[in-house]
């Protein structure tokens, strides 16, 4: 990672138009399988509703913001990093903040976005199930992961 120290704080108001296009990004890339124009129309949402009401945690270097996480209580509603800070360790550092906090986590990835799941299970999350639509109902296979032990898994991303 970067010589300067990675910080993560709490989402502030100002942070939205950064994260936005953190999300925007990562999206892109990750996610092109949903197609630009659908990822234009959430974006609004992300904005609005996702993450002021989420327990949104925001990655800082030096001071500027590369990467967040969302929470709803144990659940990681979205993880993103900058495109081009992915593989520093960011995403890493912002699991392991809410594994800190929150003891276990459950996550869902599209099963498409490969990278995201062999990050996820690298970091020791287990796959719990699958179901073969998304939360719109669209034919994108979703998997459902969670930490289940927990002490493996933050040796697991200390070691990582």
């Amino acid at each position: 990672m970067d010589q300067i120290q990675l910080q993560i704080r709490a989402f502030e108001a100002g942070d939205t138009g950064r994260l936005s296009e953190i999300w925007f990004e990562a999206s892109r890339r990750a996610h092109a399988f949903l197609g630009e124009a659908r990822l234009d129309g959430q974006r609004t949402l992300i904005e609005e509703v996702y993450l002021p009401n989420a327990e949104t945690w925001v990655a800082c270097l030096a001071g500027a913001p590369v990467g967040f996480i969302g929470l709803v209580d144990c659940f990681v509603g979205g993880m993103f990093v900058d495109p081009d800070r992915q593989g520093s360790g960011i995403g890493r550092a912002l699991a392991a903040h809410a594994l800190a906090l929150k003891g276990q986590l459950e996550l869902e990835a599209y099963a498409e976005n490969r990278a995201a799941c062999a990050f996820y299970r690298h970091l020791g999350f287990e796959e719990i199930s699958r179901r073969p639509e998304d939360d719109d109902g669209l034919p994108f296979e979703v998997i459902l992961m969670r930490l289940r032990n927990i002490d493996r898994s933050a040796t697991q991303m200390a070691d990582a």
